[in-house]
């Protein structure tokens, strides 16, 4: 299984180079051209930045989700993807596992909901290359989350919560 998240700029990532990146992003999706040497560097750079729990939270959070998960999804191996800011990418742990030998891969968003640009078209259109790129593989992808599941979760979740002091 592959866990995509989302990715998050970390917290010392220099303002100027995101900016920088942004902005040669921008100018390559009005252009329509591939990405500049400059912005694949400013993209590597940021991808492969050191982080810890302070500096990124949301890689800490993943990581700590994929913990929990592993132990339940045993013998089933599972990896990190992201779909942006972090290492690897999707293509990237799908290719690893590829290597390995792994011929049946699931991918699965920790993006909830419907309505995001990033589950609904970058992570369908990632997997839709490497199925051409690999035929050998199996490749499915875990998404939409059934609303009834996720109101489940919510409710169990909300549960625990009962008595305690409320914030706001």
């Amino acid at each position: 299984m592959v866990l995509v998240g989302h990715g998050g700029v970390p917290r010392d990532y220099p303002r100027e180079r995101l900016t920088q990146l942004r902005g040669l992003e921008a100018r390559r999706r009005v252009t329509k051209e591939p990405p500049s040497p400059e912005e694949a560097a400013l993209e590597t750079e940021l991808r492969q930045w050191p982080r810890t729990p302070a500096t990124d939270p949301y890689q800490a959070g993943l990581k700590s989700l994929a913990a929990h998960l592993r132990p339940l999804l045993e013998p089933a191996r599972l990896v990190l993807a992201y779909n942006e800011f972090c290492a690897p990418t999707v293509a990237e742990a799908v290719r690893a596992l590829a290597t390995e030998g792994v011929t049946d891969i699931v991918a699965v968003p920790s993006m909830f909901t419907p309505g995001g640009v990033h589950a609904e078209i970058d992570i369908p259109e990632t997997l839709d290359v490497l199925r051409t790129q690999f035929p050998q593989l199996s490749v499915r992808y875990a998404w939409p989350f059934a609303g009834e599941h996720l109101a489940l979760f919510f409710v169990e979740h909300l549960r625990r919560f009962e008595g305690r002091e409320r914030h706001v």
